[in-house]
This record gives C-alpha cells, sequence and structure tokens, in this order.
C-alpha cells in the first residue's frame, strides 16, 4: 500500500519516479493564464491569515461547503476569517475523491509543511500555524510564487484597465519580494486582454463598457469601424507593456455571416437603447472577434478561446452574492461548425494567430484535438494548440484524458503544458499535480512496454510539455522595453 501524499504520489512505476524527479520536478513555472490581482503582486501583498489567502474568491470551495450543508453565512458572508476556515475544516474529509482533497493537502504541505490532514478538529490549529508564516516575507504574493519557482504570470486585464500596477510592478516602482529581486531573475508579470464585454453586444453592462472606452480614446465610438478602432489603440498600450495572449470566454462561435451596414445598425440601435436579435449579437460577436484575431496576429499574441460554460445558473445568488461565485457549470453547445468557420476566414485572409482551444465539455475533447490540427501550417510547431484540461476538467481524470486524446488526435510533445486558471497564490502545486499524472502516463507506457524506456528522449519530452514548449511559443523572455 503506498502512503498518501508522499515523495512518490501519483507515481506508480519507476520510470515516473525518474521522469519526475530528474526531469521535472525542479523546473520554472510559466503561468501563461490565470486570475491574480496585479494589486497584491505589485503591492507584494502580505496576507492577514490563510482564509484570505486560500478561500476567498474561491469558487471551487465555496461549491464544496455549499454540498456539504455548509451556510452561505460561513462562505461569502459575515462570519470572521476563523470561523470561515473552521468550516472549510468541517468540510475538506467531505471531499474525499474529489479534486480538491489532493490540493488542499498538496497545497498545506508545500507552502507551509503541514503534514496533518484537515478537518474541523485541527483546524483552528491550522489557521494559527498557516496565518503566522503568512505574516513573514517568505509568504508575501511575491514570495508564495517565489517558493514555486514561478517565473512568468499572465493575469487576465479588460481592455479598458488601466494596467497602473503592471506598469509599477515593470519599472520596479513597487515593493519586491527578498525572496525574488527586481534585478535578479524578477519575477514577470504580464497583463492579458480579454475584451468579451465588447463582444457580448447585447449584455446588460454593454454601454457602461462602451462609454469607459469613450474617455480612454477621447472621442464617441458610433460605428463598427470606430469600435476596433478604439480596441486596436488599447491593444497597442498591452503590447507596450509586454501583453502577449488574448483571452476569450465564450459560450460558443457561430458560422454567420455579416454586412458592415449591418454592424453599423447593431451599434446604433445598442446606443439608442434598442434591442439587438440573437442572431444579430452572433453576427457582432464574430465580427468583431474576426477583426481582433487579425490584431493579435499582426503582434504575434497568442489567441485563447475558453468555450462551453453556462454562467450564472443560481440568480438567487447571483442577485445575493455575484457572479464568479460557484453557480457555473458544462453547457452543452454545439462548437464543431463555428471554431471551423471562424479559423477558416482568417486561415484564408493569412492571418490567423497562434491559438489555445479550452473546451469545458468533456464529450469535445476529440472535436477540439482535431480541430486544432487542421489549422496547423508549418509555421511554427504547434501554433494552434489544444489547451490544458480546464475548469471542471483540471482534476486527475480529466488531464489524463486529455493527454491521452492530445497523444492519440495530435503531438503531445508540442503541447505548452499547464496553468491555474486561479486566483489564489496557494495554487500552483497544480503544476507539480499535473507533471506528476504526465510522467505518471509516459511511465505507465514504458512498463506496458509501449513506449521504449529511453530516459534521455522521454524526458526531452516531459521537460518540453513542463516548461521548454511554453518558453519558445510565448517568447516571454523577449520582452520589449517599456514604452511607458
Amino acid at each position: 500500500m503506498k502512503p498518501f501524499l508522499d515523495h512518490n504520489f501519483i507515481l506508480q512505476t519507476p520510470t515516473a519516479e525518474r521522469l519526475y524527479h530528474d526531469y521535472a520536478a525542479d523546473l520554472p513555472i510559466i503561468d501563461y493564464h490565470n486570475h491574480l490581482s496585479p494589486v497584491e503582486v505589485a503591492t507584494n501583498h502580505q496576507f492577514a491569515n490563510i482564509t484570505e489567502a486560500w478561500l476567498k474568491g474561491d469558487h471551487y470551495k465555496w461549491r464544496a461547503m455549499r454540498a456539504a450543508g455548509i451556510d452561505e453565512r460561513y462562505i461569502t458572508g459575515d462570519a470572521s476569517d476563523e470561523e470561515k476556515f473552521r468550516m472549510w475544516g468541517r468540510t475538506v474529509p467531505k471531499t474525499l475523491r474529489n479534486p480538491l482533497y489532493h490540493w488542499t493537502h498538496l497545497e498545506l504541505q508545500r507552502y507551509f509543511g503541514v503534514d496533518e490532514l484537515l478537518c474541523e478538529e485541527n483546524a483552528d490549529e491550522i489557521f494559527k500555524v498557516t496565518s503566522a508564516q503568512l505574516a513573514q516575507p517568505s509568504h508575501s504574493a511575491q514570495g508564495l510564487l517565489a517558493q514555486m519557482k514561478v517565473e512568468v504570470i499572465c493575469t487576465t486585464d479588460n481592455p479598458t484597465d488601466s494596467l497602473l500596477h503592471h506598469k509599477k510592478h515593470r519599472t520596479g516602482d513597487a515593493p519586491a519580494s527578498p525572496v525574488v529581486s527586481q534585478d535578479d531573475n524578477a519575477l514577470k508579470m504580464l497583463p492579458t486582454f480579454r475584451p468579451d464585454k465588447f463582444l457580448m453586444i447585447g449584455g446588460g453592462d454593454y454601454l457602461e463598457f462602451l462609454t469607459s472606452l469613450e474617455q480612454l480614446v477621447d472621442r464617441e465610438i458610433h460605428t463598427f469601424e470606430e469600435l476596433v478602432t478604439a480596441l486596436e489603440e488599447r491593444i497597442d498600450f498591452f503590447d507596450s507593456l509586454g501583453c502577449k495572449l488574448s483571452d476569450h470566454g465564450l459560450n460558443r462561435l457561430y458560422p454567420t455571416d455579416y454586412t458592415r451596414a449591418d454592424l453599423d445598425g447593431m451599434m446604433s440601435r445598442r446606443r439608442n437603447l434598442g434591442q439587438l436579435s440573437n442572431t444579430e449579437q452572433e453576427q457582432f460577436q464574430m465580427a468583431l472577434l474576426h477583426e481582433l484575431g487579425q490584431m493579435y496576429h499582426a503582434r504575434d499574441w497568442t489567441m485563447q478561446l475558453h468555450l462551453g460554460p453556462i454562467r450564472n445558473n443560481n440568480s438567487r445568488l447571483l442577485k445575493l452574492v455575484g457572479a464568479d461565485v460557484g453557480c457555473d457549470s458544462i453547457g452543452d453547445y454545439a462548437q464543431a461548425e463555428g471554431l471551423s468557420a471562424f479559423f477558416d476566414r482568417l486561415d484564408l485572409a493569412g492571418k490567423l494567430p497562434k491559438t489555445i482551444l479550452y473546451n469545458l465539455n468533456p464529450r469535445d475533447n476529440e472535436l477540439f484535438a482535431t480541430m486544432a490540427g487542421n489549422f496547423n501550417d508549418g509555421s511554427l510547431a504547434g501554433k494552434i494548440q489544444w489547451g490544458s484540461a480546464w475548469w471542471f476538467l483540471d482534476q486527475k481524470d480529466g488531464m489524463e484524458k486529455q493527454i491521452n486524446a492530445l497523444s492519440n488526435m495530435g503531438l503531445l510533445s508540442q503541447f505548452v503544458g499547464m496553468l491555474t486558471d486561479s486566483r489564489s497564490f496557494c495554487s500552483f502545486p497544480r503544476h507539480e499535480y499535473f507533471r506528476r499524472i504526465l510522467c505518471n502516463q509516459i511511465g505507465k507506457d514504458v512498463h506496458e512496454g509501449l513506449l521504449p524506456n529511453d530516459l534521455n528522449l522521454l524526458g526531452g519530452l516531459v521537460s518540453d510539455v513542463c516548461y521548454n514548449n511554453a518558453r519558445n511559443y510565448f517568447k516571454f523572455h523577449e520582452q520589449k522595453a517599456a514604452t511607458v
């Protein structure tokens, strides 16, 4: 019987152990998609306690607590931080076989040296021990990242964001962790352009975002072309601060046609508080996304497409707490035709950017893997990527299925690897989790005679997927000098 969470956690063969410990474990981390706070990074925020660092904003944990019968007061309500953590301690033993059980104890071990299994009985003591560590420089926002050897983080930012704290971090005009100096191997924090609000013209807050954009570019926006031009100015601003990725969180893409006159009419009616049909909203989304894709291509950015969620299902909690509180789930949308039409149009124009596709519905694994393969053109290894298992799928079973489907339908060797997609500074052991799963899959194949027992060959693949491919694909190390 293997002990829980030991040195060889998940690793089931000697080859898997060698691959992980010799080739993967010590590699730096490039986290090219997350939702960390740029303010907390730039100011090197010191967390008051583990509840602030660990539970605040973590909708994975919130969903589990609700399912375990915990009252909302102890999740997003006015209970004290100690009470909230105690209720999380009560919940954890009930998460057996949920990935939260692994993540919780990995994070307690890696960041705080806590080997005990968290439960309600020891929650108060663990709260004290971990909160005391969080008061130390080694456990500041940048200190936590340094502990995991995080080299690059890419936050997720609205086009109208000032990026003030990105500027401060980039120029060194912000407190640095004593663990990661600004001059030697400095942590790179880069913005990611997330224009979803401008794609969703039917959204209730669309005019508010349009007004914010008008104020930034200092002119009114009445036509589709004027909107495209204004967004391009913001893209150039993001680019000046080292941005190399965009991101889009959408239900699906649509195979639809439109004319420029149609689009101008939609803009006019929306500005005058008119309503647009679902078809018109789909046309507008695809027209603007096509224009944005061409801009990304011109700047050698990577376009990320996160597709498939059905969001804010619980209207009661949406009204009570807000969005992104654990009330989203896997959607059931047709994906193939819209993706194909969108990629094909950009490809025909010679302006298809580097792209990473993420599906939320596991039934679409092979669909996304094969769609990516349709549009690789030899200009760059793995130009169109099927991304890592996302959201509800970024657990052991989901990662194994993603690795196997990618291996069968494409080239695992060209994969750019794992990311956190997280709001928590304590979530970076997910990279370790992925690396162990990857090495275990390869080790099992060697054990079964499906792959040669060539550690140099296999170790090269592991190192590439865990680090080298992302470094070469995104070229974060080739940052432009700051111009702002």
